[in-house]
């Protein structure tokens, strides 16, 4: 009687496992989604990662920052051109689960331009919305 409890817990755990990595390669598709909306210049497809919410959540040198539409309109007036956007790299230190639908993740971002190579770190808080993985707080710096 112990082999199959042990075999079924064993493929319980191997589930587990793989459920978790399956969740961390969507996450990761999302952060490459948005990584090449920003190098191509398009700030509205980068903020199809954000959820739609009144209630996303930005904090950056300025203080924190609620609401979708007005974190759209400070991309816009912080990055006005291409030329400001630079080319966008991530370096994805870690993603942690934190229940089946919500994720923490660390990482570092690095934007290089013609006169300048600004980089820093940020954290995401990122939620399952309706099967998609959304970014729904962000502190970078």
């Amino acid at each position: 009687m112990k082999k199959p409890f042990i075999f079924l817990l064993f493929l319980l755990s191997v589930h587990n496992l793989y459920a978790q990595k399956s969740q961390k390669d969507l996450i990761l598709t999302l952060l490459e989604d948005q990584r090449q909306a920003w190098n191509k210049g398009d700030i509205k497809e980068y903020m199809q990662g954000y959820t739609q919410s009144d209630s996303l959540l930005f904090v950056g040198n300025s203080g924190p920052e609620y609401g979708w539409n007005v974190i759209l309109n400070n991309y816009i007036k912080s990055y006005p051109d291409k030329s400001a956007m630079g080319y966008l790299s991530f370096d994805i230190k870690e993603i942690r689960m934190i229940s089946a639908d919500h994720a923490f993740v660390l990482g570092a971002w690095h934007l290089k331009r013609e006169k300048d190579d600004p980089k820093g770190y940020f954290t995401l808080l990122v939620k399952k919305i309706s099967g998609k993985w959304k970014v729904i707080a962000d502190h970078s710096s």
